[in-house]
Formats: C-alpha cells, sequence, structure tokens
C-alpha cells in the first residue's frame, strides 16, 4: 500500500523481550520491511501470509479498509482525527465492524503533549532532504556550492552516514565559504518542539551561527561575511509569527492556545530576508497561517527574492503553509509552488520556492526510527494487550493516556470523537 513506508512499530529485539514476559506474536510477512521476517521468526514469531483471527493487531500507518475483521482492536496512526476526508471511509469501517482503535497521535499526558512519536526522525531526514533539495536550486540556477553533494536521507544507510555526509559538507563551507550571492545563508526554522530538534540538530553540523528572528528584521545581517560565520539559523516562536490585534497588550502564549482569534499573522515580514524556511509547526485551521499563497505572490513579484526552499516537514496540506499543495514520496520529495499562477511544477526550476513536502520522513530513516519508536511503544503493550475491552468505555480499565487515545470503542466513537460524526454523515 505505501511503496516507501519500511518502518515497523515493534522491532524484533523488543518483541523477544515482551515474549520472554508472556506475550505472543503474529507477523504479517513483508518483503520491504526495515527488518526481515526472520529476523522476528528468531525471536520467536509465528509469520503468516495475511493477520487473520487475533484479537490485538499492532500497526503503524493506515490499515487498508478490507483488512480490518469484527470486534477487534487495532493499534496505528489512523489519521482521522481533524477529520481528514481520505480516512473516513476507512473509520466508518472501523465503526461498522464494532472495532476498537487506539490511535499513537493521541497518546498524550494531562498536558497534551505526545508520549509516542517519530518527530525527531521526521526533522532529521526533512532537514537532509532540505539542503539537498537547496543544493539542486542552487546548482540550477549556475551556483555551486558543496550542498548539490548531499543526497537525500534514504540515499544513505544510515542516519550516522547521512551526518558524516552534512558534516563534510559544513566543513567544505567553513574552508572555502559560500557564493557571494547567498552569504550570509539564511535558514529559518519554524518551531521549537522535537521535529525541531532533529532538523536542528542536522543544521547544526554546518559552520552556522543561530540569531534571534529580530535581528533579521532591523538591519543587523547584511549580505556580508564580517564574522567569517557564512550561515545563519534563526529560530521562530510563536510571539515571531503572530501579533496580538490589541497591540497595548503583550504577547500571551496560553492566551494564544486559548483564543486564536486575538491574534493575526505575522510571519510574513521574515520571508524576505530567508534563503530556506524549514517548517515544524503543529497546525489547525483556528491558527493564523505561517505562510500564505497571497504572500509568497507580493514576495515573488519583486526582484530576484532570497526565498529557494520551503522544507515542510509539517506537510500539512494548505494548512500552515499553504503552498504545500500535495504531498511527495521520497522518490519524486519536491516540486516548485508558482505563486503568480497558483499551481505547481515539478523539479526545483521555476519562479517561486522549491517545497519538499514528503509526508513519512521517518520512513527514509526506517531501522533507527522504527527502533527509537518501538523503544517507547513496548512500554504501553502490556496495558494494552491486558485490557478487557468487552466492557464499556466508561469501564474500560487503560491507563489515562491511553483511554485518550482510544478514538472508537465497540463500534462507537468514543466521548472526545464524537466530533467525527460530522465528517462521516457525507459517507454514510
Amino acid at each position: 500500500m505505501y511503496a516507501w513506508e519500511r518502518r515497523v512499530p515493534l522491532v524484533p529485539d523488543d518483541v523477544r523481550n515482551l515474549i520472554s514476559d508472556g506475550f505472543s506474536f503474529v507477523v504479517e510477512e513483508s518483503k520491504k520491511r526495515a527488518f526481515a521476517d526472520e529476523d522476528y521468526q528468531e525471536v520467536g514469531c509465528e509469520i503468516v501470509e495475511r493477520i487473520s483471527g487475533c484479537p490485538l493487531v499492532i500497526g503503524l500507518k493506515e490499515i487498508p479498509v478490507d483488512a480490518f475483521e469484527s470486534e477487534t482492536v487495532y493499534v496505528f496512526f489512523s489519521h482521522t482525527i481533524k477529520g481528514q476526508p481520505a480516512n473516513m471511509p476507512m473509520l466508518k469501517r472501523v465503526l461498522d465492524l464494532g472495532c476498537t482503535v487506539i490511535d499513537y497521535e493521541r497518546i498524550v499526558d494531562e498536558d497534551g503533549k505526545r508520549l509516542i512519536f517519530f518527530g525527531n526522525y521526521a526533522g532529521y531526514a526533512g532537514a537532509i532532504d532540505t539542503l539537498w533539495a537547496l543544493g539542486r536550486r542552487l546548482a540550477s540556477e549556475g551556483l555551486e556550492t558543496p550542498f548539490a553533494a548531499l543526497k537525500q536521507a534514504a540515499g544513505y544507510p544510515s542516519l550516522d552516514g547521512a551526518m558524516e555526509a552534512v558534516r563534510s559538507v559544513g566543513e567544505t563551507i567553513g574552508r572555502d565559504g559560500l557564493p557571494p550571492e547567498i552569504s550570509p545563508l539564511v535558514l529559518g526554522v519554524a518551531g521549537y518542539g522535537n521535529v525541531s530538534k532533529g532538523a536542528q540538530a542536522i543544521l547544526d553540523l554546518l559552520p552556522l551561527e543561530e540569531v534571534r528572528p529580530a535581528l533579521l528584521l532591523d538591519g543587523s545581517i547584511q549580505g556580508d561575511r564580517s564574522n567569517g560565520v557564512p550561515i545563519r539559523k534563526a529560530v521562530f516562536r510563536e510571539e515571531d509569527t503572530v501579533l496580538r490585534l490589541d497591540p497595548s497588550a503583550p504577547f500571551d502564549l496560553q492566551e494564544y492556545y486559548d483564543h486564536p482569534e486575538r491574534y493575526r499573522a505575522a510571519f510574513e515580514r521574515y520571508l524576505p530576508k530567508l534563503d530556506v524556511l524549514i517548517n515544524c509547526i503543529y497546525w489547525e485551521p483556528k491558527y493564523p497561517r505561517l505562510v500564505t499563497k497571497d504572500a509568497l505572490r507580493r514576495l515573488f513579484e519583486g526582484d530576484s527574492p532570497r526565498l529557494r526552499v520551503i522544507g515542510d516537514i509539517s506537510c500539512d496540506i494548505e494548512g500552515g503553509v499553504e503552498s504545500t499543495v500535495k504531498a511527495t514520496e521520497p522518490d519524486d520529495p519536491v516540486y516548485v509552488y508558482l505563486p503568480a499562477e497558483d499551481r505547481v511544477v515539478s523539479g526545483v526550476e521555476g519562479a517561486g520556492p522549491v517545497v519538499m513536502a514528503v509526508d513519512i520522513l521517518p520512513s527514509e530513516l526506517p531501522r533507527e526510527a522504527s527502533t527509537y519508536f518501538s523503544q517507547i511503544l513496548a512500554g504501553f503493550v502490556p496495558a494494552i494487550a491486558g485490557a478487557d475491552y468487552a466492557v464499556d468505555y466508561a469501564a474500560l480499565d487503560l491507563p489515562p493516556e491511553l483511554k485518550r487515545a482510544v478514538i472508537a470503542h465497540r463500534g462507537e466513537l468514543t466521548p472526545d470523537y464524537v466530533y467525527l460524526t460530522e465528517h462521516l454523515d457525507p459517507i454514510s
């Protein structure tokens, strides 16, 4: 179903430990998985052509509609909590069959912080792919830079190998500099969570100086290398990307979360100052967009705008970055958004920014990403497997962080997710 998806939710080493604790596993055979069937067989798993008859199925991405079985518990990324149209038939099928769904995305603590995620690996791969795209874009403009030597994350045998390649590029830049047309190169990172931390771990392998976003606006950063550092990095937080409608009151983060209508978008002022933007922000429609199509249209109406690449790691279609009009896959990861025409063209050439919008970025680092994810998930498996799902939702005995993640139980949407009914109505 997913040509590039090679990740697994549980790696063989963690499965071995769970088997030693008394659990048994059946694994569906796969020729493309990052861990071979034999790896699971060696730790005591039964390998089958197709999973059937198991009361609990632990998956990863969306499960094909025809694979669901009645009254079964499924744990996976359902990608339904925003009412995503593409996955509503899948959710309807789950409800019709009386199934229970636990969604990884909603396994959160009492403050709403996600407890199980691939976020940092999305950041690693996203930053590598963004720098790769930058190298290709600059080469198309006739600018030779060390970035042209980079491959996508999927082109390296390991994360260590990819990081060593970026480090080598950084050493070359530190020694030889960059073309004057792009010096200093300004990299913007929107967000500061796990995805951002992963992206910054890659960027920080380059010879750079971190600067406050305000310095991009006050003229402190000019087109020279007077301090000997060829690259600047600016990390944007909420207070940088929005402004309060009432300027007499200071920015308040909690107020912004609770009342985003009191704020307006303000990121456009930074766009002319950036060569690269890496978006790591979780976005919902109630919040102002980070980058709008209109902002890009205005930017590219001017002469030779600096912005060359948007690495949209968050990849919300026409969401926080409105020019992300479609998701891509690792074998065709980028396109150019043409603001004047509101359309995209493949490749890296055109009067608009290159958009890197791979929505399964951790799949480019499948073994490391799976191992990280599995170490966290394995700790939840005993509680998930030990619960009695025959009882009503109110009586379902799961730890709070897991119970919050139960989207559907025995064919009924749970109280926190009843709102999804309106998204299901058109297909009922």
